[in-house]
């Protein structure tokens, strides 16, 4: 047993779902997030309030998986990051769990 973690831009938040389905990982949970980065200093200045900064919207999903559903995710979320003409990929993270009940 694994914890799956994802992160994706809102846009993106249909195709997580359709990859996870595509994976059989029937069961996980998922919650609106914002994501942010440090800015450029160029980016910082041309803005109107350049004191305040705001989030993108994002999604993240989790999920405790079998180990042999995660490798067939990774590759559809692969296939995703490749053909998509957007800098802004999806991500996946896998956690080991020592125990759970």
């Amino acid at each position: 047993m694994k914890l799956l973690i994802i992160t994706a831009v809102e846009q993106f938040e249909k195709d997580v779902l359709h990859i996870l389905k595509s994976a059989h990982i029937e069961a996980f949970s998922g919650s609106d997030i914002d994501g942010y980065k440090n800015p450029a200093s160029l980016l910082l200045t041309s803005s109107w309030f350049p004191g305040e900064q705001g989030g993108v919207e994002s999604s993240l999903f989790f999920s405790f998986t079998e180990d042999d559903k995660i490798d067939e995710l990774f590759k559809l979320i692969e296939t995703f990051n490749h053909e998509s003409a957007f800098n802004n990929p999806i991500k996946a993270v896998v956690v080991p769990i020592e125990k759970y009940i």
